[in-house]
């Protein structure tokens, strides 16, 4: 092999090729703004960022492309840590459909180079076959690379998501004469032979083309549809042929028959794993004896024997290795239950169906097993649903315990607004009734208690010792909400004058006799101070609200959801209803997710199914998803549940086909 063909040499003409791809994006995305009035909306944030949007391209790129050299992970996905976890709110859901709209469209203009190219580089690895997320400049780095560089300046999630679907078509142009340059080095090398060998797998499916295939609004076949076209096909095909060429494909009327070639397509489904195979052909052996006595097995798509086939497909389609320990423990666990349907004198429907119910109990019990280790985090996050009543309430009940007190006006807004916060965050994390969460609203109670005048001088002496540590809780508090420097200096600054009257002998406030005559006669606030008031306001409470308030956000500024690809709103909304009102426990899907597709399982859902916990093949990818951003990521064809993808059906479809007139 020509030494120019090396990773590293490969990379470098990569990196030669960003500036001009750069600038290529960035006459593209002005033009495209100026071509169109319903661009107008993006026009002032594209302005701020352009004049360097450019260079922060590159620069996104160049370390990603270098991590991918070093065999790192360029895109270094975030996962949760034992206390903690990564949460995909609305926002961070938008975010994942920008990215994964770019990467379909430069796919889609230059599948068969990406094709191509996965397999040298699978082949320069030694690896024995081409995984798309392992080409080190697939289409994923840029388009990360244009999300760091459309985010140089605060947007509307909404107004960057848009900005992105512009740049996305121009992003894939660039990239096809790129990945077209590459692959001509590889022909020009005559590498054919080696790139072959490493070619991908034909059960390495594409899970996006998969997924928009699922979409179509197609009517499946029916079990019941299937009979009537082995009944058609067997009354125009002749009796008797030379050779058997033209004889009927099923006996007439003989159901077993029809059962045979349905179970072979199904054991013929190229997603399944060896070993997984194996222990559906076992389970044949009952299905053929229930068949027998049981006539509504080929007639009903809801029959418990299909729904355990497709429940144990769903579940072992999950895994990419036959020898992966997770996997092997499962078919341990079904090959003990397929036996006993084996050993059965006469297997029943109901049999079956407790089969079913086992290993429905497993497959949860198993799952919610896995996210035993965030038990902490999750709790926090089931009573994160709370945080907006219990800010309500604790907000009415702490002004009016407050109503009387001795407090400035910079304090006493403190108290009403921030320090509840202080609480209610103490109470999200560690519960309502914890010590954490009392010793926050005790602190009101010692606040007030410092600010009343002391009786004699042994109480200034008491209350000179106290004020270390009520500052310090101030202080820590104002660290859990993140709050600015400034707004705690002002609230501290009041409450020094103040605690240092006491400590003079003075009232903690000033009154109209010891008040210089300019503060009495300010009762109102001048138009400037009033300004700089609203300014303040503005600033303190847009960040801390986001940052603070219930997690997944109704009120996000993004546009409505594009409802699970559906014309008519009513039937739309009830079909993404509907959709997750199946999903459960122990189930697995394909799901796009911080750049990159993943194959996780549901292993915990909140009380009020506002929050999903997602865990990978590897144990380590924890991500938490709001309701909100499963239905967006739903809407936008980016996750898919494997149960959806029904192993019987695939095998009926695949038999009408064989059936057709002309086939």
């Amino acid at each position: 092999m020509s030494s120019d063909l090396s990773l590293p040499s490969l990379l470098n003409e990569v990196r030669l090729e960003a500036p001009p791809l750069s600038r290529h994006l960035l006459a593209a995305i002005q033009s495209e703004l100026d071509a169109g009035v319903k661009h107008f909306p993006l026009l002032e944030g594209w302005r701020r960022m352009r004049a360097r949007f450019a260079i922060d391209f590159v620069d996104a790129l160049l370390p990603l492309l270098q991590a991918a050299e070093l065999g790192e992970d360029p895109l270094q996905r975030r996962a949760g840590s034992m206390d903690s976890l990564s949460l995909v709110d609305e926002r961070q859901a938008l975010q994942d459909v920008a990215i994964a709209h770019v990467i379909q469209t430069a796919e889609d203009r230059s599948g068969p180079e990406l094709h191509q190219l996965s397999n040298f580089f699978a082949a320069l690895r030694g690896t024995a076959r081409a995984r798309k997320n392992e080409n080190p400049v697939r289409a994923a780095l840029f388009a990360q690379a244009l999300l760091v560089a459309l985010s140089s300046v605060e947007l509307d999630p909404q107004q960057r998501y848009e900005l992105m679907r512009v740049a996305a078509t121009p992003l894939a142009q660039g990239l096809h004469r790129i990945y077209s340059a590459l692959c001509a080095k590889l022909r020009a090398a005559d590498v054919s032979q080696m790139v072959s060998s490493h070619a991908a797998r034909a059960q390495d499916y594409d899970i996006a083309q998969r997924m928009a295939q699922g979409r179509r609004n197609t009517e499946p076949a029916t079990l019941d549809g299937l009979a009537r076209r082995v009944q058609e096909h067997n009354s125009r095909a002749p009796r008797h042929s030379p050779g058997g060429l033209s004889a009927p494909l099923f006996k007439a009327d003989q159901s077993p028959d029809m059962l045979s070639r349905l179970y072979e397509q199904i054991l013929a489904d190229t997603r399944l794993l060896a070993p997984l195979k194996a222990l559906l052909a076992r389970l044949q052996v009952a299905v053929v004896r229930l068949a027998r006595h049981d006539h509504s097995l080929l007639h009903k798509q809801d029959h418990p024997t299909w729904a355990l086939l497709n429940r144990v497909a769903a579940h072992g389609m999950a895994f990419e290795r036959a020898d992966d320990e997770q996997l092997q423990a499962f078919l341990r666990m079904m090959t003990a239950e397929i036996q006993v349907l084996i050993d059965a004198p006469l297997p029943t429907a109901a049999q079956f169906e407790q089969v079913l119910d086992r290993v429905e109990n497993h497959l949860s019990s198993e799952a919610q097993e896995r996210s035993k280790r965030n038990a902490i985090a999750l709790a926090s996050l089931e009573r994160e649903q709370m945080r907006t009543q219990w800010q309500q309430l604790l907000g009415e009940q702490i002004k009016a315990q407050v109503a009387d007190a001795a407090l400035g006006p910079k304090l006493r807004d403190f108290v009403h607004s921030s320090w509840v916060e202080v609480i209610v965050q103490a109470m999200v994390l560690h519960g309502p009734t914890s010590a954490q969460a009392m010793a926050q609203i005790e602190w009101v109670d010692h606040l007030l208690e410092s600010l009343q005048e002391p009786a004699d001088e042994a109480s200034r002496e008491r209350l000179r010792r106290s004020l270390p540590e009520l500052i310090q809780t101030l202080r820590a508090g104002c660290d859990r909400i993140a709050l600015s420097a400034d707004k705690r200096e002002r609230v501290l600054h009041e409450l020094m004058l103040q605690h240092g009257r006491l400590l003079r002998g003075l009232p903690a406030l000033l009154t109209p006799v010891d008040a210089p005559a300019s503060a009495i006669a300010k009762t109102e606030p001048s138009p400037e101070e009033l300004l700089e008031r609203l300014l303040n306001e503005r600033e303190s409470q847009l960040p801390e609200h986001w940052a603070h308030t219930k997690v997944d956000r109704g009120q996000l500024p993004t546009v409505p959801m594009q409802l699970f690809d559906q014309i008519d709103h009513d039937a739309s909304t009830a079909a993404v209803a509907n959709w997750m009102a199946r999903q459960r426990v122990g189930c697995w899907y394909h799901l796009f997710i911080q750049s990159e597709w993943m194959t996780a399982q549901i292993a915990w859902i909140s009380d009020k199914d506002q929050f999903y916990l997602f865990i990978g093949q590897d144990a380590e990818q924890r991500h938490t998803l709001t309701r909100g951003a499963v239905e967006r990521l739903l809407a936008n064809g980016l996750i898919t549940a494997l149960d959806d993808d029904n192993l019987v059906q695939h095998a009926v479809d695949t038999l009408m086909q064989d059936l057709q007139p002309g086939a």
